[in-house]
């Protein structure tokens, strides 16, 4: 008796793409309203480019004068939202800022509602990359010429510290993994 083979099969027409940028799915309405899926993944890479792949998508629907359409699907985009009916132009404009900074820019976008403005602002006050919060406190005080009696060092909760002025609103902390926390100045 001979077993199956364990391992899955793909077909070469369905094996996962290799990431090459931040792409959206472009759906023709059309054709979806009509039960039929017609569509085509594109790289946000400028607006222009991206309309006129939407464009020959339509051109190339099975639907005669095919006209409107919508995102449908997204990756590559670290977990930014996209609406289905977001402009090129600002497709284009996250995926730039997501292939700038990654997870990060994603987290920044998502803690500032989707504001893609305040999340790129944010970044004209970033402290820097740390193992954890309390390493961001602790150099914080030894670069500002704090001095601390030798006697006192091991007192000093470095976490309580960098917590606390994270809750005053002082800073804003993202952890992207593990020993990988990002820290902004709120000023």
């Amino acid at each position: 008796m001979t077993l199956p083979d364990p391992s899955p099969t793909i077909a070469a027409d369905t094996a996962a793409h290799p990431e090459t940028g931040p792409r959206i799915y472009v759906a023709c309405l059309a054709a979806y309203n009509n039960g039929c899926l017609h569509g085509r993944w594109i790289e946000a890479t400028t607006p222009e480019d991206v309309m006129t792949e939407v464009r020959a998508m339509l051109a190339a629907s099975p639907l005669p004068d095919a006209e409107e359409w919508a995102i449908h699907d997204y990756e590559g985009f670290e977990g930014a939202h996209l609406s289905e009916y977001a402009s090129f132009e600002t497709v284009c404009n996250l995926a730039g800022f997501i292939a700038e900074h990654g997870r990060l820019g994603a987290l920044v976008h998502r803690h500032f509602g989707d504001d893609l403005e305040q999340a790129e602002a944010a970044f004209d006050d970033y402290a820097g990359t740390y193992a954890s919060r309390a390493v961001f406190a602790e150099e914080l005080h030894r670069d500002t010429g704090t001095q601390i009696p030798a006697a006192l060092e091991y007192y000093i909760d470095w976490s309580a510290l960098a917590r606390d002025m994270e809750l005053n609103g002082d800073i804003m902390v993202f952890e992207t993994g593990f020993e990988d926390v990002h820290v902004f100045w709120t000023r």
